[in-house]
């Protein structure tokens, strides 16, 4: 096991090597900045001032040594937009980001286990047929369209929820549930799947036989032992989350790191793009990490080395 998480830290950095590099030279890509900071009667001698100031007018491979050289020492630039350091202007946003996250995380996370175990506790009948429905329809509709019809109904219609904002947990309830739909669906899906092949063995049919009660079939030893695909997926969801809460958190004005990273993109704001994107590449890693080393813990039969 310490030998497998050394080489995966190793790996961990190879990539953030790697992102560093796409995201630097893909946001140069995006355009120059200079022209949306100048007033619109710039002449080129102020053009080239500013870019003198920016450091723009170096070569990219020397840009990108003096963005690495800040990294190592903790400076991830200043944002050209708001005049604050990037990674602070970046951090400040997490939290909100988290908060939503983790909430869609949680719901979907609970409510796709317990509808999975439930079709296949009920397979071929009606009840299997209307969650299998609801799991299509989940992953097929989009997160801005569900969001924009949760507004409509909930927010304007019945008026029982706010329509954005973050000030309290009636805020949270229709971002959340709208950023979960696709999760809780395909957890589900993967749960039905695993507990089906599951329950089919021939350990449980000998549980069966020798008069273990149906809940604790189910629930301890089948459910346990269909939690490895189901905890793989659940970690990518939850990394998608994290990473894919731009279109949520711009339809329901929700103040987190997606937000403020359309803003970074539509501004070129060099410095705010390549913290963010940093950021949400290390909770990512780790993540996928942290997942991997929790199936052993899960089932023992694992071991990495």
């Amino acid at each position: 096991m310490v030998a497998y998480t050394l080489r995966r830290l190793g790996l961990m950095v190879v990539t953030v090597i790697g992102v560093t590099i796409v995201v630097f030279i893909a946001a140069r890509l995006s355009g120059d900045v200079t022209y949306l900071i100048a007033p619109q009667d710039a002449t080129p001698a102020e053009l080239a001032r500013i870019r003198t100031e920016l450091g723009l007018d170096r070569p990219i491979w020397i840009q990108y040594w003096r963005f690495i050289e800040g990294l190592m020492s903790g400076d991830f630039g200043e944002s050209i937009r708001y005049r604050r350091p990037a990674m602070e202007l970046i951090l400040s946003r997490l939290p909100a980001t988290v908060q939503l996250a983790v909430t869609a995380f949680t719901i979907s996370t609970v409510l796709g286990i317990w509808l999975g175990v439930a079709s296949a506790r009920r397979r071929g009948t009606w009840i299997d047929d209307l969650i299998r429905m609801g799991a299509v329809l989940g992953q097929s509709m989009p997160n801005f369209w569900i969001g924009t019809m949760a507004i409509l109904l909930f927010a304007v219609v019945l008026g029982w929820l706010p329509t954005s904002g973050r000030d309290g947990w009636q805020h949270l309830v229709l971002p959340a549930a709208t950023l979960g739909v696709f999760t809780m669906a395909a957890i589900m899906r993967i749960t039905r799947s695993a507990m089906l092949q599951t329950m089919d063995t021939e350990y449980i049919k000998f549980l069966r036989v020798k008069g273990v009660p149906e809940g604790t079939i189910i629930w301890k030893h089948a459910l346990r032992n269909s939690l490895i695909p189901v905890l793989a997926l659940a970690g990518i969801q939850l990394g998608n989350l994290l990473g894919g809460t731009v279109i949520v958190e711009t339809v329901f004005s929700w103040p987190g790191i997606g937000s403020v990273m359309i803003e970074a993109i539509t501004n070129r704001d060099y410095p705010l793009i390549q913290a963010g994107v940093l950021l949400v590449s290390l909770l990512l890693i780790s993540l996928n990490l942290i997942i991997d080393l929790l199936f052993a813990v899960i089932d023992p039969r694992i071991r990495y080395d």
